[in-house]
């Protein structure tokens, strides 16, 4: 029963919560109501049983919720008139203008009032149902941090309208930063025994997708088919990135399991836009092409994406990036080579000591990778990638 409700959650949340925001025109109601609903069901169904319809059984459950709480507030403020207007709304919802409503959700979540990371953390929370803790790591706070900062963006847009925005060209960069953070909710592995959410990111996509259809035709999108074609090639490698329940390196993925239609789709997007000026998403989308195009893992060109990666790292600063940046140093010139450029590199979790591990590891230093190894599984949440640590660990243990 646990199983049903979870993906009910993961696969109709969104929607519901956006067609709540829609009809009530707040979104305090709408999330505690729906989360009353969900609430509901976790008491009732396993005595009931699963109702036929169950995302119309909770949109049911969340209005009632929604409905008792507007005359809760209606009598505190004496305005018993007002009321029967609010409570007479029913399926008044026009999508036409946008047509997913989860889409006019995301718009706004990207409202300019919100920093654009609390935009993109607001989103996986409320469109795509990302725990808090999931949206923590992905940010590198603690749980408790980003749960705070989610409280202060609902609060900002506690009396924004739902409805398509004027500025809507003005936002697309907010709503690709967004969509990019979602599809790396699905990409990344989230905690427990959650090795890939391919349902994530493939509604991230869908949204790009959608925004791409609802722009004017005048105008410079480039980067966001960037984007686009950056999200295709790494999600067209969704069924070789598992087996077994374990995670499988690129290196050894099996590259006919590969979705080649993503792939060319995604080249011919880049096509266009390689000699444009370099941005974060071209950058990215160049790099994962010149994976895509490599027959196989012996055959990457290492050390151009290397030069992508030290390009990236100019224009962001990121840490992320150095690191990926060392690894194909490392594949490129060597082992120590990818760690000198390790040397000074700050990054909380596990995957800086599961970088200088493997490193370590191949340049002989057996002693130094294995504490190396111990310090990544110690701070690994995610089952699949600790029991490849582990695995590996075993494996520097071997003469």
């Amino acid at each position: 029963m646990n199983d049903v409700l979870a993906q009910v959650w993961r696969d109709e949340w969104g929607r519901l919560l956006a067609l709540l925001v829609a009809q009530y025109r707040r979104l305090d109601l709408a999330e505690d109501g729906l989360g009353d609903a969900f609430e509901a069901a976790a008491r009732t169904w396993p005595g009931d049983g699963v109702p036929t319809n169950p995302p119309a059984w909770l949109l049911t459950a969340a209005r009632r919720r929604i409905l008792d709480r507007l005359r809760a507030e209606a009598v505190a403020a004496r305005k018993l008139p007002l009321l029967a207007v609010d409570s007479d709304v029913e399926e008044v919802v026009d999508m036409d203008e946008v047509p997913d409503e989860r889409l006019r959700l995301v718009l706004l979540c990207a409202h300019p009032s919100l920093p654009r990371e609390a935009a993109a953390a607001l989103t996986l929370r409320l469109v795509l149902g990302v725990s808090t803790a999931d949206i923590a790591r992905l940010f590198l706070v603690s749980t408790p941090t980003m749960a705070a900062r989610l409280t202060r963006a609902r609060k900002r847009l506690a009396n924004e309208r739902f409805e398509v925005p004027d500025d809507l060209a003005e936002r697309v960069g907010v709503v690709a930063d967004v969509a990019y953070l979602a599809f790396t909710a699905g990409y990344a592995p989230g905690s427990g025994a959650d090795v890939l959410r391919a349902d994530v990111s493939g509604e991230a996509i869908r949204l790009v997708r959608v925004l791409r259809s609802l722009l004017p035709g005048s105008g410079d999108w480039s980067d966001l088919d960037a984007l686009l074609a950056l999200m295709l090639i790494q999600h067209s490698r969704r069924d070789a990135r598992v087996a077994d329940g374990e995670l499988v390196l690129l290196p050894d993925q099996d590259r006919t399991r590969w979705h080649r239609d993503e792939i060319a789709e995604a080249l011919q997007l880049l096509l266009p836009l390689a000699m444009r000026p370099a941005t974060s998403y071209l950058l990215q989308g160049l790099i994962a092409a010149e994976h895509a195009v490599a027959a196989t893992a012996a055959d990457t060109d290492w050390s151009r994406i290397a030069g992508h990666y030290a390009e990236l790292e100019h224009l962001t600063g990121s840490p992320v990036v150095r690191l990926n940046r060392a690894i194909a140093v490392a594949e490129a010139d060597g082992p120590l080579a990818g760690l000198a450029v390790l040397d000074g590199l700050e990054l909380p979790g596990h995957r800086l000591p599961g970088a200088r591990a493997e490193l370590l590891s191949r340049a002989g230093r057996t002693e130094e990778a294995r504490q190396e190894f111990d310090r990544a599984i110690d701070l690994c949440d995610n089952d699949a990638e600790r029991s490849h640590l582990v695995a590996r660990r075993a494996m520097s243990d071997t003469p």
